[in-house]
């Protein structure tokens, strides 16, 4: 027999069926994004808003902007003072050359680093011939002694002659000229005697004071001249100094006796030093003078080693700022200031030195302004701020 089948049950077997979870009705679907809302809603009010007080607003109420730190320098008592760079070289530097007519050099007898007392030898040069010359000329003195002595005694023996009738007037008068043209010539000969002596000892190279030998250009054998130019260089009394450039904005701060200290590149050692002169002409190029620094220590000081100096030019009241509020450095060194309205104002500085308390601010600001202490690179002009303001440390 054959069962009949009805065609609401065909329907039904024909139907797929379906999971559970996608027989959701769309109500539920509903509730469900209702739920997501509402926790990522109470999420971010915990994060942004919720976990924390809210951050005090400006002593203006300002709320805007970021929030930086903020300090009143004042002023403070500080020494004053210039930086300097320039080598070292000598406070008098004396050439030495030849003063004769030149000949070998038979002998050198110093050496750069020596120490010469005024009047040492420093080289001979050959002197064979004018050896000869002065020889000759003292036996011309020694001949014209004679002939004056004699002509003396001519003179003596005619004058006791005279009162008795037997010499004339005119002979004593002719024995006179003899005897005063004798004199004369021995006084010639003295004269070319001490010429020659003279010429003899400059031939001997001497120093002209006393001091170091930093430089010698003269070897044993090598035949010289009075144009040969400086056979030595000496430091008069081995003093030194430091040729320091100086910006011509500083010049006139300086003056003859200020204090400095000056310290050569790669030594650990610092040197007292004082002004001794500052020169009257500016470079028309590159718009520095030059102060002659005069260096107080030991020999270790050498010319044409490169220093640098510090001179003290007195005490003054300047702002100090930590080296974070400073930005830029030289001649486009500038800060940022609390403006009208909590706005970062840019204000440009020139800096007078930088000290283990801070950079010394020497024009642009008067002490009593908000400066920023260390956000100023990231702000820029115009821009709204929450300032803090934060006590200087004593």
């Amino acid at each position: 027999m054959h069962e009949s089948i009805k065609v609401d049950d065909l329907d039904t077997a024909q139907e797929p069926r379906q999971h559970p979870s996608r027989r959701m009705s769309g109500r539920t679907i509903a509730v469900l994004a209702i739920v997501g809302v509402a926790v990522a809603a109470l999420l971010a009010w915990m994060v942004f808003g919720g976990a924390d007080e809210p951050a005090p607003a400006a002593a203006d109420g300002g709320g805007e902007g970021p929030s930086v730190s903020v300090m009143v320098p004042g002023l403070d008592s500080v020494v004053a003072n210039v930086r300097v760079t320039g080598s070292v070289a000598a406070r008098r530097d004396l050439p030495v050359g030849l003063q004769g007519q030149g000949g070998m050099v038979v002998a050198v007898l110093v050496d750069e680093g020596d120490y010469v007392r005024r009047g040492q030898v420093l080289a001979r040069v050959d002197r064979s011939v004018q050896s000869q010359q002065v020889a000759q000329l003292r036996a011309s003195v020694v001949q014209a002694d004679a002939d004056a002595a004699l002509a003396q005694s001519e003179l003596d023996r005619a004058a006791a002659l005279v009162e008795r009738g037997f010499i004339s007037t005119a002979d004593i008068e002719r024995r006179t000229a003899s005897r005063d043209s004798a004199r004369a010539r021995v006084n010639v000969a003295r004269a070319q005697l001490r010429a020659a002596e003279a010429q003899l000892a400059q031939l001997d190279v001497r120093a002209p004071e006393a001091g170091l030998v930093i430089e010698r250009r003269v070897e044993k054998g090598q035949v010289v001249s009075s144009g040969s130019g400086a056979l030595f260089r000496i430091a008069q009394g081995g003093e030194m100094e430091l040729r320091a450039e100086v910006a011509e904005q500083d010049l006139a701060a300086l003056s003859v006796g200020q204090a400095a200290q000056v310290s050569l590149v790669g030594s650990p050692v610092s040197y007292r030093g004082e002004v001794w002169m500052v020169e009257p002409i500016i470079d028309s190029t590159s718009r520095q003078g030059t102060a002659r620094i005069l260096i107080r220590g030991d020999r270790q000081v050498r010319p044409g080693a490169f220093a640098t100096g510090t001179i003290e030019t007195g005490s003054a009241t300047r702002p100090v700022l930590p080296e974070s509020a400073v930005l830029g450095g030289g001649d486009t060194a500038h800060v940022y200031i609390v403006g009208p309205d909590n706005t970062a104002v840019r204000r440009s500085i020139r800096i007078g030195a930088v000290t283990v308390d801070g950079v010394v601010v020497a024009e642009g600001l008067e002490g009593t302004e908000q400066v920023v202490m260390s956000a100023g690179a990231f702000l820029n002009p115009g821009e709204k701020i929450r300032p803090t303001l934060v006590e200087p440390e004593a």
